[in-house]
């Protein structure tokens, strides 16, 4: 949980500000986003296999 502590009579934008750099910090959003978009290691190594392949393939046209 976070808590932002005020001051007596603090600017709302400024405590919002406080907040939003606490919550960044966190790396929640970051987190969540990672997890989104998860992929499985079985497709992971089969697009660098495919990717492979392709710069081969690449490097046969040049010579």
């Amino acid at each position: 949980m976070i808590i932002v502590p005020l001051k007596e009579g603090e600017n709302i934008e400024k405590a919002l500000k406080k907040f939003k750099r606490k919550y960044e910090k966190t790396g929640v959003v970051k987190e969540l986003r990672r997890r989104q978009a998860f992929e499985k290691p079985s497709v992971r190594n089969r697009k660098q296999k495919i990717h492979a392949v392709y710069v081969q393939q690449l490097r046969r046209m040049e010579e």
